[in-house]
């Protein structure tokens, strides 16, 4: 059995996450080749956190791709819908 809708969107956020997360990183380090660059402890975090966004991106890709062949809808279609509710939903608050 292929992934709902919603768990596109999901998997979609995750991503998303991902990658402001590693965009965090790189406004916090400053450039690795900036004199004295990053440190051993910053690097290895900064990959761990680009490998996350490469790795969640991928998997939110093939799902599109998988649903859209399994519902018959055209992939660009599904995942303008998908960008749609992603952008368009408010987070889930604490308690919520």
């Amino acid at each position: 059995m292929g992934r709902t809708f919603d768990e596109l969107v999901a998997l979609q956020r995750a991503a998303e996450q991902a990658q402001n997360r590693v965009e965090e990183l790189r406004d916090q380090y400053g450039s690795p080749t900036a004199d004295g660059g990053w440190s051993g402890p910053q690097t290895e975090t900064y990959e761990t956190a680009w490998r996350a966004w490469r790795d969640l991106a991928r998997d939110a890709r093939a799902a599109v791709s998988e649903y859209a062949a399994a519902t018959r809808v055209p992939q660009y279609e599904v995942e303008e819908k998908v960008r749609q509710k992603v952008q368009h939903e408010e987070p889930e608050t604490p308690g919520s």
